[in-house]
């Protein structure tokens, strides 16, 4: 019987060793740090536009039919046509940082904000088209913020949401969030930026995480969540996971030395 107690142990001692603890798995802790409202607003720059990218240009005016050339044919809500009606009636930014509207021809964007670009439209617009009496309204938006989760999570792949920020817990959340066997403490970002691709580590166990300038994120961001180093073991898990196979394993190994003591 001392044997069996001996397996017993060691079995415990790897359940213990080998389960995620509690505060592994618990997002935006206070960890003694400070997180300063004002600093957070600080980080939360406007975004601007890079290669690649697919803006969605409306133009509006007193007589609609007179900047219809400036529109996508049968204009709606991109909701309406989807991922793919965007990809069609978008402008893309090319290599140059240029789009090229009707009229108008080739305008650089690379850098700019949407509202900036909002602006120059107008001004361009105005300047060598209409009049102020034409209440030309022009709004610039992204056609979509696309991002790349791999890893832990729940439901990898690639998620376009339509709205205008969104920081890197709601962009989790919407492939599942992060498996038990993820790692929160050490959340990759890799950004692309002209000179190349970037990456980031985050800790969203950490409160502080929301000072961090990469806490939300942008266009073709990547997401990447590593496994743990329990995971990594081939242990891991919640609590109940490893009980019901430490169960599993007991059950085993005490038929084993049921059937040793036999003989």
């Amino acid at each position: 019987m001392s044997k069996f107690f001996l397996v017993i142990l060691v079995v415990l001692t790897v359940f213990s060793t080998s389960c995620v603890s509690y505060k592994d798995m618990v997002y935006l802790q206070d960890k003694g740090t400070v997180v300063d409202t004002m600093s957070i607003k600080e980080t939360q720059q406007p975004y601007r536009v890079q290669v690649n990218d697919i803006l969605n240009i409306r133009v509006k005016a007193l007589d609609q039919e007179a900047v219809q050339i400036l529109n996508p044919i049968g204009d709606g809500e991109l909701s309406s046509g989807g991922e793919e009606r965007a990809f069609f009636d978008g402008f893309t930014v090319d290599v140059h940082g240029n789009i090229r509207i009707p009229t108008l021809g080739k305008i650089n964007v690379l850098g700019y904000t949407t509202e900036e670009i909002q602006n120059r439209i107008e001004e361009t617009l105005l300047k060598e088209q209409f009049k102020e009496t034409a209440n030309i309204f022009v709004t610039v938006k992204l056609t979509g913020l696309r991002y790349t989760a791999n890893g832990e999570v729940a439901n990898p792949g690639t998620n376009v949401l339509y709205q205008e920020r969104v920081n890197i817990l709601e962009a989790i959340a919407n492939v599942g969030d992060i498996k038990s066997s993820g790692n929160r403490k050490d959340v990759l970002l890799i950004r692309q930026y002209p000179q190349g691709q970037e990456i980031h580590h985050l800790d969203l166990t950490d409160v502080a995480v929301m000072n961090s300038p990469y806490y939300y994120i942008q266009p073709n961001d990547i997401i990447y969540v590593k496994p743990t180093k329990q995971k990594a073991l081939g242990l891991g898990g919640t609590a109940g996971e490893n009980l019901t196979l430490i169960i599993t394993l007991l059950g085993v190994v005490t038929t084993s030395l049921l059937l040793i003591n036999r003989f």
